[in-house]
């Protein structure tokens, strides 16, 4: 597979390889998902938006802790397995997941108390436009999560620049305080650890 197939694969995973690349994601990203789960310290009321949800790995820890959890996804083949899997939890209310992207999320202002996406930024059209979305949706003193790997490591992988835009932490740290997020933080389990996981409150 050449590296313009896997970055439209990870970008938008569909057919039978799109299934093989969601369970590539799960193992490579375990990770920065567990750890981007834990930086929301999640409580029992929360309503939790994901964004990309991908392989679904996180859905299992949100939903056995969170009273509500929606996922969105570029992807009408990730958002069909997701609806096949999480059948129960949609039936009983705790669950929903819809086709779309951060640039115009299909939720009310101000529906969830925490926000995480992991290793999605590098595939939207505009930070500013993303994180003014989130802002918009999530409810005053709201974290958000965002997890990725930053422009110095991603552009060693040679992706292809029209699919993959490589993102620098401080370009999005700049973003996210322009839509008005603050308490901005950079966390990582370790001073070597080579992605990034951004903390911030509404």
């Amino acid at each position: 597979m050449t590296p313009r197939f896997i970055a439209k694969q990870l970008s938008h995973p569909n057919g039978v390889i799109g299934i093989v690349i969601r369970d590539l994601m799960n193992r490579h990203n375990a990770r920065m998902n567990a750890f981007a789960v834990g930086q929301l310290q999640l409580a029992p009321s929360d309503r939790v938006l994901e964004i990309g949800f991908g392989g679904g790995s996180t859905l299992p820890a949100l939903l056995n802790t969170a009273a509500f959890v929606a996922g969105v996804d570029r992807s009408y083949d990730v958002i069909g397995w997701a609806k096949r899997h999480f059948t129960k939890a949609i039936e009983t209310g705790r669950a929903e997941f819809r086709q779309g992207n951060v640039e115009s999320l299909p939720f009310n202002e101000a529906a969830f108390d925490k926000i995480c996406t992991v290793n999605t930024v590098y595939f939207w059209t505009s930070l500013e436009a993303g994180f003014a979305e989130i802002y918009r949706v999530l409810k005053s003193g709201g974290r958000a999560i965002v997890g990725f790997l930053p422009k110095e490591k991603m552009d060693r992988m040679g992706m292809p620049s029209d699919i993959f835009t490589t993102r620098a932490p401080g370009d999005v740290v700049v973003a996210m305080r322009q839509a008005g997020f603050h308490n901005i933080r950079i966390e990582r389990p370790t001073p070597e650890t080579a992605w990034n996981v951004l903390v911030a409150t509404r």
